[in-house]
Parts: C-alpha cells; sequence; structure tokens
C-alpha cells in the first residue's frame, strides 16, 4: 500500500451524497475533490455543505479524478456510467449496476474495451460482521452449507423519503433496491448462482404518502413489491429470499445458512457491523464478535479499489460480482412473470477475504456522524 491518494468525483448530489462524502473523508488513500448534478442548485447545496468544488459534468470528467463515483437514479445508471468510461475514468457506482441486466452488461463490456475497472456498490459485505461470517463459512464451521434463508420486510420508504416515488418504478423496488444487500452478502459467501425461481406481485397499484410534508399524496407503482425467490447455487445450497414494501414488522432473522455440521445467522447486510451467532450441531448458539471495519458510512469499497489500482491487484466490490448479482435479479423478475426457473448465464468469482488490519492499511479514522 502507497500512501499516495487517489483522487475522486461525484456525479449525483442526491440523499445518499452525505454518506458517501462522509466516508469518502474518512479514508486517508482518497480525496475527494468535487461533486455534479444535472440539477446545478443540488450539486451547488452539497459543494456548501461540504466544502467541495461544485463542477460541471463536462469539468468532472474532464478532472483529474481517477474514480468517478455516481449516485444517480438506477435508470440513468448507464447512460452516465458509459459517460464516465468514455472519459477514461474508472467508476465505481451506487448499487444496482444498472436499471436492467442489459444495461449492466454493456457497462461492463465498454469498460473491458476501455481497459477501465467497474466498482460497484453494496460494500457492506467488506464489513466486520460479514467478513467474521465468511470466515467462520471458509473454516468449515457449520460444514457445507445446503439450505438457507433470508429475509427483507419492511413498509418501503413512503414515509420518510423525501421522493419515495423513485423506490416504485422498474430498476427499484425492495429486490432491486435492497435485495441487492442480501444477494451480494450470500454471493459472497456461497459463490455464484447457478439458477433462480420467482413469485412477485403487487399489492396497491396506488399508494399514498401516510405521513410527513408530503402526506395523502399517491404513488403510482410499476414494480413488484412482494417477492419470493428461490436461489440455487453452484456450490448445492439452495436459498429461499423473501423481499418486500408490504409489511408492517415481521420477527424473521435477516440471513440464517444451515450447514451439515450447524447454523449460522447473520445481522443485517446493509450494515458494516452487527450480531453474529453460530451454534455447532444441536448445540447452544454462540455469539460472535465481528472483525475488523464496523464504520457507519460508505466508502470501504471505493477505498479499496483505489488501493488495488495501485497494487494491480482485483477490487472486492467488482463490477463482475455486481453483475452477477444483477442478472439474479432480473431473473427473478422474469421467472415470476413466466411461472418457470431461469438458469443464470453469468458467474463471478467470490472476492477474497479481507485481511487482518485491512480498514488500517487503507489510513481509515473513524469520525464523528
Amino acid at each position: 500500500m502507497t500512501n499516495q491518494s487517489t483522487a475522486v468525483a461525484i456525479i449525483g448530489a442526491g440523499d445518499i451524497f452525505p454518506a458517501y462524502a462522509k466516508g469518502l473523508a474518512q479514508f486517508g488513500n482518497l480525496r475527494l475533490i468535487g461533486v455534479a448534478d444535472a440539477r446545478p442548485d443540488a450539486a451547488q447545496g452539497r459543494a456548501a455543505e461540504f466544502a467541495l468544488p461544485c463542477m460541471s459534468l463536462d469539468h468532472l470528467l474532464g478532472s483529474e479524478a481517477e474514480i468517478i463515483i455516481n449516485l444517480t437514479p438506477p435508470q440513468a445508471h448507464r447512460a452516465v456510467g458509459e459517460a464516465v468510461l468514455k472519459a477514461g475514468k474508472h467508476l465505481y457506482t451506487e448499487k444496482p449496476l444498472a436499471g436492467s441486466y442489459a444495461d449492466g452488461a454493456a457497462l461492463l463490456a465498454l469498460a473491458g474495451a476501455c481497459g477501465l475497472r467497474i466498482g460497484c456498490a453494496p460494500d457492506t459485505f467488506l464489513g466486520g460482521a460479514a467478513q467474521a461470517a465468511r470466515a467462520l463459512v471458509d473454516a468449515d464451521r457449520i460444514g457445507r452449507i445446503v439450505a438457507g434463508q433470508a429475509c427483507m420486510m419492511e413498509r418501503g420508504p413512503d414515509d420518510w423519503h423525501p421522493n419515495p416515488e423513485v423506490f416504485y418504478r422498474p430498476g427499484a423496488g425492495p429486490l432491486m433496491d435492497m435485495g441487492v444487500y442480501y444477494l451480494t452478502q450470500l454471493v459472497q459467501l456461497l459463490g455464484p448462482i447457478a439458477r433462480v425461481s420467482g413469485m412477485a406481485h403487487t399489492s396497491w397499484p396506488v399508494r399514498q404518502i401516510p405521513r410527513g410534508p408530503r402526506r395523502g399524496e399517491s404513488i403510482k407503482v410499476e414494480t413488484p413489491t412482494h417477492l419470493v425467490a428461490g436461489l440455487a447455487f453452484e456450490q448445492g445450497a439452495f436459498i429461499t429470499l423473501s423481499t418486500s414494501f408490504d409489511v408492517w414488522k415481521h420477527k424473521s432473522s435477516h440471513i440464517e445458512l444451515y450447514g451439515e455440521g450447524g447454523s449460522l445467522v447473520l445481522p443485517d447486510p446493509n450494515q458494516f457491523g452487527g450480531a453474529i451467532e453460530v451454534c455447532e450441531d444441536d448445540g447452544d448458539w454462540l455469539a460472535q464478535a465481528p472483525t475488523a471495519f464496523t464504520g457507519r458510512h460508505r466508502g470501504l469499497g471505493v477505498a479499496d479499489m483505489a488501493d488495488a489500482l495501485r497494487a494491480s491487484r482485483p477490487h472486492r466490490a467488482s463490477g463482475e460480482m455486481a453483475l452477477h448479482v444483477l442478472e439474479a435479479m432480473d431473473a427473478i423478475l422474469r421467472a415470476a412473470e413466466q411461472h418457470r426457473p431461469l438458469s443464470l448465464q453469468t458467474r463471478c468469482a467470490r472476492p477474497e477475504p479481507v485481511p487482518a488490519g485491512f480498514a488500517d492499511s487503507l489510513q481509515y479514522r473513524e469520525q464523528g456522524a
């Protein structure tokens, strides 16, 4: 690891921007040099808030930034990503990789033709909880994993997000917006998915915002809001995944894995930390401490990508894994429509585990919220 910092810039000044701006500032190997947005007033507001230069898109694409981070809505990911790659910059994009599998595949093909890298959120699988679970799986602590379940069920962002309608458009919904965390976590633990099945429905074609300044406004729902998927992994495990924006409360675990020699319970994959429990055979549940990074803000995947560029090694939050997860989500939706299982065409390597002292090697310094 070299002490040289990598210049990065952000396109997209929306609601996720503060989590990235705060997170990137905590890594000494990164230097955030500016922000651009199709809405100049939004970029100007974020620039003032975080003491950053406000740039036009052309200025940002022509800047010294080596990695450009795309925080625009999923439907814009392909167009913005193509502009970044054509400008000769490495791309790191907010999840999912694109609004459709076809768009994601086009981005990966362009990056390959340009000799550039794509990184993609989520990067939470690099956190302490996920890496502690990975160590248990790799050490064969619960034996060969044969089954499991994953559950992301909530009431949706209707009453807390300033623009909740974006979550009910194609390319979003509970699977594409939140299920991506669960699928990415499962792929880094178990490897690629071979086949999926799916059931999906839209509970309400129109939703009303229940609280806040937009209370009573209607939202047109254009994507399924409750989905149940079967995931057949190449290594043999069969996992059920439920994602929903239609549930007030539930008591299901986020992720449970069942092995020949025991079981493993994982915390919310949308977080870097959290409690892990493991049992061997029919023994008691034992708590496992998260290892290494348990920070609150986004940026670990970008810092790893910057370090990987310097070290000429693969970065962990890779475009290839993101494309595989995107194909899985796309296939789940199509399987639900077609009432039949579908095989996946893509495969990806499991990212390398995060070594001890990894965050320190990236000059990470925990700061306040």
